[in-house]
């Protein structure tokens, strides 16, 4: 019977960390899933992953308190895991506002039912696509695999914030802003070179009137390139799942236990 109970334990808290990844992961933390796919997967998952693992101990948990304290602690660890999945994702929407501004949709918006929040036009576009490459690329099993790994490289209640989880909290950020503007870059280098060629014409030829012909230029131009360095992007989104299932890799061994 204790041991019976034991597995118990075990099995909710791997339960609550599949869960807290389920929440915020790309494809998978969507709110068009339903929640009880959600669940259910995760259960299952549990199920496996609890039937797979070597004798798995939960810690030294001595009372109710404690154990409380080990469940909130698993499911930030899932959390956390997702949230720096889906955060390398979040560089498409910062290159989409950045395209938007230039070619003049900044104002712009619309209304993501999914994740409930205002998104520019482009950036939907672009994380469609990506979406689609996701899980072309099968983005979604490595996704799995990292978690079901994450169990053999950050035992159960073992989880610790270190100055290496710090670092890389910081590099996985500045790698949000920097392929946000690879993907802008072809597109914001056209709109410079538009913005210098219609200043040269408004001082050659002032009777043009460069506020009113500038505007569907840029807004054409800036379409045509989009369309032709959309496979320059699906190249960029490819490096940025290879990217992920490292970086989650990485912060998996930052939150280790030093030896």
């Amino acid at each position: 019977m204790d041991d019976l109970i034991i597995r118990a334990e075990v099995f909710l808290l791997i339960f609550v960390r599949m869960t807290g990844l389920f929440v915020v992961a790309p494809i998978f933390g969507r709110r068009n899933i339903p929640s009880y796919l959600k669940i259910g997967f995760s259960f299952m998952l549990a199920l496996i992953v609890a039937n797979t693992l070597e004798q798995p101990d939960p810690g030294s948990i001595s009372n109710f308190v404690g154990y409380a304290f080990v469940i909130i602690k698993e499911f930030l660890v899932g959390m956390a895991l997702g949230f720096v999945s889906y955060l390398i994702f979040t560089a498409v929407y910062l290159a989409g506002q950045i395209i938007d501004t230039k070619i003049g949709f900044g104002m712009v918006n619309i209304l993501d039912p999914v994740s409930n929040i205002q998104v520019p036009v482009t950036a939907n576009l672009y994380f469609t696509v990506s979406m689609l490459v996701f899980l072309m690329l099968k983005g979604h099993h490595m996704l799995i695999k990292a978690l079901c790994d994450s169990f053999y490289l950050i035992p159960i209640g073992k989880a610790v914030w270190t100055d290496g989880l710090t670092a890389q909290v910081a590099r996985t950020f500045s790698d949000v802003f920097i392929l946000g503007l690879k993907i802008s870059a072809p597109i914001i280098a056209t709109i410079l070179v538009t913005d210098v060629a219609l200043g040269i014409i408004s001082r050659t030829v002032p009777q043009i009137n460069v506020f009113f012909v500038g505007m569907p230029v840029k807004i054409l131009l800036g379409m045509v390139v989009m369309i032709l360095t959309i496979p320059l992007f699906i190249y960029i989104v490819e490096m940025i799942i290879n990217g992920m299932n490292d970086d989650v890799y990485n912060f998996m061994k930052g939150m280790m236990e030093s030896k």
